[in-house]
């Protein structure tokens, strides 16, 4: 159960939209100071190859960002603690200039095949991968794409919270299609060799 996400969440202006649609509102008077991983939480980060992660720039408005790479490029790196690399790309660094006025971030973590998402608030900051040369190796998800590291992120996680399945549409990448098409394909080439065989 993740209480310290609720309880972050729950503010009096959330209780107060509770209150007025449904009648009463929720409560989280006992929280710890972080919610703790699990092995679902480890399996279901270390599967990923995208998520979204959003900052608060200096004059309040929301930005969020989609990031995506290799399977596993986001890395558990401590005890709640997760970090990954930011490649060369179009220039802006629009969330790193964002966390330097405010290091809350907020991620959503989607397994679109099993109808997953795993939400989490942290505190995260920005390196400059000159500067950290080994947690910059530790972060590269691949060999090829080490000279393409600038920054690097780490994010300590408050807390997180699962959300239920309804209305996440179900979204296959090319290798779980491939993976699923390949005992047709199979089947399909030995039918046609019999095919051939009989036909001979």
């Amino acid at each position: 159960m993740a209480e310290k996400y609720m309880q972050l969440v729950l503010t009096p202006a959330v209780q107060s939209a509770q209150q007025h649609y449904f009648g009463r509102h929720q409560v989280v008077d006992h929280a710890p100071e972080r919610d703790t991983f699990t092995d679902e939480e480890l399996a279901h980060i270390a599967s990923r190859d995208s998520f979204y992660v959003a900052t608060t720039n200096s004059d309040g408005w929301p930005y969020v960002q989609h990031r995506g790479g290799p399977p596993g490029f986001l890395k558990v790196i401590g005890p709640n603690q997760l970090g990954f690399a930011d490649f060369k790309g179009n220039r802006q660094v629009l969330s790193t200039g964002n966390l330097a006025s405010d290091d809350r971030v907020a991620l959503i973590l989607m397994d679109y095949v099993r109808r997953e998402r795993l939400k989490m608030l942290g505190h995260a900051r920005v390196l400059d991968a000159r500067e950290y040369p080994e947690l910059a190796d530790q972060l590269c998800p691949t060999p090829a794409l080490r000279g393409k590291i600038e920054r690097l992120f780490v994010i300590d996680i408050v807390s997180f919270d699962w959300n239920c399945p309804q209305y996440i549409t179900p979204r296959y990448t090319e290798a779980e299609i491939a993976e699923q098409l390949a005992p047709l394909k199979a089947r399909i080439a030995e039918l046609e060799r019999e095919l051939l065989h009989h036909g001979g």
